[in-house]
């Protein structure tokens, strides 16, 4: 796994880029912040949605392509994954695990480290509550990220994967 690079410098200040992914066969949110000391800024976010009629494999390889684009693109210095949740129905859990493989070697490819966080945490860090609702993490985030346009839900979702690696960051090092 990669090292966290030194922190960039922009106007005197050093900065560091943090991509955030919210796995998922049919749609993979992702979410790009830059973190400043203890300030974040919103870069990007964005949703990539695979071909639902392409064969299992078309689609893992859409989906790391399209990863692949976004790292080229925001080259961030740290990743995040959102773990797997187990579901009522077996297939979509192992589906959900094939995207999130493929999401986590995408960044590890690129030779950045890859943290992970139960979803539980994710909601704890950004709403202070582990059973927070969707709405709740979507209305903190326009609050850390004023003036945020949210691509989609699965976009927040990995914005709020970013901003809980942004600031667990010194226990991943």
């Amino acid at each position: 796994m990669g090292q966290l690079r030194n922190p960039r410098r922009r106007d005197g200040e050093a900065f560091l880029i943090i991509l955030g992914i919210d796995p998922g066969l049919t749609c993979t949110g992702w979410g790009v912040v830059s973190k400043s000391g203890s300030r974040l800024s919103h870069v990007a976010n964005g949703q990539i949605r695979t071909n639902a009629k392409a064969t299992m494999a078309e689609r893992l390889v859409e989906l790391d392509s399209a990863l692949a684009a976004v790292i080229d693109t925001f080259k961030p210095d740290s990743g995040a994954v959102e773990e797997v949740f187990v579901n009522v129905n077996p297939q979509s859990t192992l589906k959900l695990g094939q995207a999130r493989g493929v999401a986590m070697v995408a960044v590890a490819r690129s030779g950045i480290p890859v943290a992970e966080y139960p979803t539980k945490v994710i909601k704890k860090a950004l709403v202070g509550t582990g059973g927070a609702e969707k709405q709740q993490i979507q209305h903190m985030l326009k609050i850390l990220l004023p003036g945020v346009q949210l691509a989609g839900e699965d976009a927040s979702d990995a914005l709020a994967v970013a901003i809980t690696h942004a600031n667990m960051l010194g226990s991943h090092r």
